[in-house]
Order: structure tokens, then C-alpha cells, then sequence
């Protein structure tokens, strides 16, 4: 017999476990041709005896090759590798081998659909970045995260999440997000009211196929969120773009577009808008809510970071107070955990949200479970109110910080008005400094800056605001940020 014990390195220092290095060390083997199909393996026994190690660490390696393929029991004969082993090895459809490239286009007709906001993503090697406004993925509570996965291990009743499940979401998270949206958002909903999706951009995928045909009349406002109003063009609608002040979205320019046209959906970011980082005024709110009663439209609230309040007691989401059905509101743990983490919600009236989770179930059949329920034992257990509380003194000291360093360093240069929340700052270039010039020098010094040619539906010739976002930098990446930023005006 083959002493293949020679041929095994085992290393108790080394985080892989002893039977599983004996199992890989076996399959190497195997692979070299030096086991071939048919030999016949050492006794579990003899085996341990050879690698000085307990026989249950070998029958733990046994199984492993066993559970793989790689070896097969000859009853009342022993362990023999494999006559078929697992390793699959394609044979060409041609005797001769050519080099072919792969397509580069289909050999069947495909209609391009273009996007007039559409703004293609691309890796960037700068060393440091101002972003449109993202969390700090540094500070996520990814060791939170890991430590209900482990949980799930030792859990009986673990399996079952890991087979098909509910269309509209983990039920245990519907539970936990019913509660967790009443005590932060005044939002008194059952579980029924809400379906799962990765992320807000699946939500407003899903309202725009459920609720626009060709040609239907959509609001939004300009400046606005660009990658809503793709998908709002995606189903054909016909966008109508209003304006955004101070005091968030024109609600006298959208009742003035009431009077004259058909409104069948009207988009708006209540909180820390998109991009001008503005707060929808109460006023306002009661405005919009009493405009889509009289003209039956549907709103769609987007409130994507509720949850990052510096200055003040925030106002409710306009869904707390709509006592009619016109609201459809949207948010995501995707600002709260990590973009990454693709969880989101949907928030209406049962009739929508079990047509919407029968679209769900077309474009996804499930949302990933596990991540689900390991989210609603963060709700359940404080997990998540924690970190937010955490993450929200962090974000506000960044905010002053960087403020303050802006009108300290780059007074007459940029303008802007402290957000009361959110993660970036709106600010305007002073006249004769081109945002696009300052990205390229930025650029030049390592720096990425938005170069303020993505905010406007409707384009200018000349772009002076930019989305600064601060969140994601720590104190020492602020500092040098506006250096740099100094140094490109």
C-alpha cells in the first residue's frame, strides 16, 4: 500500500482543521495521479496511528472525501478513491482545438434602451473620494451581523431559512420593522402593510410597473434623484419636473400642473433631499397630502435616510398622517448598515403590496432569508438602535467638522447651508469657478469630487452646485479633503 502518510503536512498552527487539511492533502493526491480510481486507503486506524492523531480526527477526513466523491466503502473491504471521481473534464465539440473569442454582440436582434439620466458606473483609483453621500462602511456592524449568522448555526430550525420562503419577506422582519416604524416614524402598520425588496431601487421598480402605463404623467423634482427617474422612464412615463427650494418640492408649481394635465404619480424625498439635501416643510406636506386626495395621485415617499437627524426633532413622514391611501413609502437599511446590505422596504395598502409581491415573486422569487432574520433579531434585541445612535453622533461631529472647515478655508469660493441631517452638504461654486475644472485638478491630487453634471433633469450649459457628501470620510480625510479642495480652485 502507497504510504501516503509521507505525502500529508499537517499543521495544527494553521486556522484550517486537521481533518479537513488530511481530506485536501488526499484530494491533491489524487488529482496527481499518484492515488488513482480503484486504491485502496489506509484504515482509519492505521492511519491515525501513522499521523499520530486521534482516529475520529481520520474518520472526520474519510467522511469528507466521502461526502465529496472523491472516495467510495466496498462493503466488508475498506475505503477506495473513487472509480468516478468528481472532477469533471470538458471534451472539446471539435477534434481540433481552436482559439475563438467570445462574441462580442448576439446573433439575434436586441433593442437598446437608452436612459437620458443613465450614468454608468465606473471604479475609481483615487486614493480619497467626496461621494454623493454614503455611510461609513468602516463603521458598519458587521461583527453584529456575523454574530447572528453564528447563532443560526446552533439553531434546530435553522434549515427551514434556508429552503423557499415568503415572496413578501421574512415574517419575523415585517414583525420587528412594524414595530420599529412606529416607534421612529409615527407609521402604525402591520406586517401586512409591508414587503421586503433589496433595497429602496427594487421598490420603485416595482410601484413604476404596477402603476404606469405608456404615457403616464410623473412628477419629480429638479434638481432630483436621477436613478428614480430612470425607472419612472424605464415604464414609459412622461416626466414633469417641478421645482426644489428651500423648503423642498414647488407644491404650488405641481397643484398649477394639477389643473392643467393628469397626474398618475408624483416622486419626492421628504428628508435630506436628493441632492440638495433640503427638508419637505410641514406646510408643504399637508399640501401634497391634500393635492393627491383631490386629484388622485399616488405619492411616492422616499425616505431614504429618516434615520440621521442632527439639528432637530424631525417632522413625520407624510405615510404618518395619510388617512387615504396616496402614499406608497420607501426605505432601506441600505443607509443604516451598509450599502451592501440590500434590504429594503415597501410600505402601503395591502391591495398594492400583494400585487407587488406578486411582481417580486416574477423578478426575484425571494429575498435572502437569513440576512433577513438576522436583521430582525438586531430590531428585536436593540441592535440596530444602537448602532444608529452611534453612528448619528459620528456623522454630526463630520458635518460640523467639515463645515467648518469649509467656510474657514473656502470662504467667497463655496456657499452652502448646514443639512440638518443626511450624509453630504449642497454647496455652489462662486461664479468664475467651473465644478468641472475643480474635479479635474482635484482629480490630479488624488481627490475625486462630483464634477455637478448629474442633478439636473433638464441640462444647463453650466453646472455651479455639487453634492459634497461628508460621512464617509473620518476627521484626519476631512481635514486633507478640503486641502486638496483649496488647492484645485
Amino acid at each position: 500500500m502507497l504510504p501516503i502518510q509521507n505525502l500529508l503536512q499537517i499543521d495544527k498552527t494553521l486556522p484550517v482543521p486537521v481533518y479537513l487539511q488530511i481530506a485536501n492533502g488526499i484530494v491533491s493526491i489524487i488529482k496527481q495521479g499518484i492515488l488513482r480510481p480503484g486504491t485502496l486507503l489506509p484504515s482509519s486506524r492505521k492511519l491515525a496511528e501513522l499521523l499520530k492523531i486521534h482516529r475520529k480526527t481520520v474518520i472526520a477526513a474519510y467522511d469528507e472525501l466521502l461526502a465529496q466523491s472523491w472516495a467510495e466503502t466496498v462493503p466488508r473491504k475498506g475505503l477506495y478513491v473513487s472509480q468516478c471521481l468528481p472532477e469533471i473534464r470538458p471534451r472539446a465539440i471539435l477534434p481540433i482545438k481552436l482559439v475563438i473569442d467570445y462574441p462580442a454582440t448576439t446573433g439575434f436582434e436586441v433593442a437598446e434602451k437608452k436612459s437620458s439620466y443613465y450614468i454608468p458606473y465606473i471604479a475609481r483609483k483615487e486614493r480619497l473620494s467626496i461621494n454623493e453621500g454614503f455611510p461609513d462602511t468602516r463603521l458598519a456592524p458587521v461583527d453584529l451581523l456575523i454574530r447572528e449568522y453564528r447563532r443560526f448555526a446552533n439553531y434546530k430550525f435553522t434549515s427551514k431559512f434556508l429552503a423557499y420562503g415568503p415572496s413578501q419577506g421574512s415574517e419575523n422582519l415585517r414583525n420587528e420593522l412594524s414595530r420599529f416604524l412606529s416607534d421612529t416614524r409615527g407609521l402604525h402598520v402591520s406586517p401586512a402593510n409591508i414587503l421586503i425588496t433589496k433595497g429602496a431601487q427594487m421598490a420603485f421598480y416595482l410601484v413604476s410597473q404596477l402603476l404606469l402605463k405608456n404615457g403616464d404623467r410623473v412628477v419629480v423634482g429638479d434638481p432630483g434623484y436621477l436613478g428614480a427617474s430612470e425607472v419612472f422612464e424605464n415604464a414609459g412615463a412622461d416626466l414633469h419636473f417641478v421645482p426644489v427650494d428651500e423648503n423642498g418640492i414647488d407644491t404650488e408649481a405641481v397643484e398649477a400642473l394639477c389643473k392643467r394635465k393628469k397626474i398618475r404619480l408624483l416622486y419626492v424625498i421628504p428628508h435630506h433631499h436628493n441632492p440638495t439635501t433640503v427638508t419637505l416643510s410641514s406646510v408643504r406636506r399637508m399640501h401634497l397630502l391634500e393635492l393627491a386626495r383631490k386629484y388622485q395621485f399616488a405619492i411616492l415617499e422616499d425616505d431614504y435616510d429618516y434615520d440621521f437627524q442632527y439639528s432637530s426633532s424631525p417632522i413625520l413622514p407624510l405615510a404618518s398622517v395619510d388617512h387615504s391611501g396616496q402614499v406608497i413609502y420607501v426605505g432601506s437599511f441600505c443607509k443604516i448598515i451598509a450599502p451592501a446590505v440590500r434590504v429594503g422596504f415597501m410600505v402601503a395598502p395591502e391591495n398594492l403590496i400583494n400585487q407587488a409581491t406578486r411582481l417580486r415573486k416574477i423578478v426575484d422569487r425571494q429575498g435572502e432569508q437569513l440576512l433577513e432574520e438576522a436583521i430582525a433579531n438586531m430590531l428585536k434585541n436593540g441592535d440596530i438602535t444602537r448602532h444608529l445612535k452611534k453612528t448619528n453622533k459620528i456623522y454630526h461631529e463630520r458635518r460640523d467638522l467639515m463645515c467648518d472647515l469649509l467656510e474657514e478655508k473656502l470662504s467667497g469660493k463655496l456657499t452652502f447651508k448646514r443639512p440638518q441631517g443626511g450624509f453630504a452638504i449642497w454647496a455652489s461654486y462662486a461664479a468664475g469657478i467651473s465644478p468641472a475644472l475643480v474635479a479635474e485638478k482635484a482629480r490630479q491630487l488624488g481627490l475625486l469630487v462630483p464634477s455637478g453634471e448629474k442633478y439636473y433633469h433638464e441640462k444647463q450649459k453650466r453646472y455651479d452646485e455639487v453634492r459634497m457628501g461628508f460621512a464617509s470620510l473620518d476627521e484626519k480625510e476631512i481635514r486633507e479633503v478640503v486641502e486638496i479642495l483649496k488647492r484645485s480652485m
